[in-house]
């Protein structure tokens, strides 16, 4: 047996490894990704790994080499899908978090069984893969690297980010002749805000850890606006209130922040409306903080 990781066939130019000048060496020419998938009833699926392979009889996470140009989300779920036979249509990304050696890089992306799938070994690359509780991971033999990652990575699968936009303050904070057409601004900025929930954003962006997340985003619509088409899709809903905006938001956040895990920020200029969220708990951001953010996400002018 050595631990020496030799793959049993080159599939794609990323499959060779990366050396630092240290004598450390990492698997993975364009970096590597590793896939956590959380199922709230069984815990979190882990790969034990084959006896070849590097670090070799460790608990780890199904992952590796990334192919060139290839995205980390789809990286880690098309290794997960390989290894572990994972359903891509199973999943939805919470977050991510990003260990960036210079030379090398490796993405953890987290994300939740959004429907009920029983993993199986679908490569070589494993002994084993199973869900493993919360509470028995530290049990196992872990691979160093996961071990390392794992008690930040346990720390935030419980928070539950999202975002609120007051709808008509920030179509109002640019004099564009939305006042014209209330529903045709909603509309246009309620399909980049949809964009943003498949996209995400940095963690830095909500005062978050990790690398990246993707928020539940919350559109609020109020008046002649509530005529808008827009609707919800995955990860995006629309409320639409019959009085006052503002009473309509504050009456979402304090439901919101009642539910565990919840990490809110609502997106308003409105002095007043932001003191109001920030006193159940919410954090706000400016309506130019949002309108940055969708600077050249399609779905409508920003």
């Amino acid at each position: 047996m050595t631990s020496e990781f030799v793959p049993p066939h080159p599939r794609n130019p990323g499959d060779a490894w990366v050396h630092a000048e240290d004598g450390s060496k990492y698997w993975g020419r364009f970096g590597a990704a590793g896939l956590l998938v959380v199922d709230a009833d069984r815990g979190i699926l882990l790969q034990h790994r084959a006896l070849w392979s590097h670090f070799g009889g460790t608990w780890g996470l199904p992952g590796g080499a990334r192919h060139e140009g290839e995205g980390a989300v789809d990286g880690a779920i098309r290794e997960a899908n390989e290894e572990a036979a994972v359903p891509t249509d199973a999943l939805r990304p919470r977050f991510s978090a990003t260990l960036d050696l210079d030379i090398w890089s490796y993405v953890t992306v987290v994300a939740d069984a959004i429907a009920p799938f029983d993993p199986r070994i679908a490569d070589p690359e494993s002994l084993d893969v199973r869900w493993v509780p919360l509470d028995e991971v530290d049990t196992l033999p872990l691979h160093p690297g996961f071990e390392s990652a794992w008690p930040a990575l346990r720390r935030d699968l419980d928070r539950r980010p999202v975002l609120v936009v007051d709808m008509a303050n920030v179509v109002g904070s640019r004099p564009d002749g939305w006042w014209n057409d209330r529903a045709g601004a909603a509309d246009r900025l309620g399909s980049q805000l949809q964009a943003l929930a498949m996209t995400g954003l940095p963690a830095e962006q909500l005062g978050l850890p990790q690398s990246h997340w993707w928020p539940d985003v919350v559109a609020v619509l109020e008046g002649r606006a509530n005529e808008a088409t827009v609707d919800d899709a995955e990860r995006f809903s629309v409320v639409r209130s019959s009085t006052d905006g503002d009473s309509r938001i504050v009456t979402e956040v304090s439901r919101l922040m009642a539910e565990p895990g919840a990490s809110v920020t609502v997106v308003t200029s409105d002095r007043g409306l932001r003191v109001r969220v920030e006193a159940l708990g919410a954090v706000t951001r400016g309506a130019g903080w949002l309108r940055e953010l969708l600077d050249g996400v399609p779905g409508g002018e920003s």
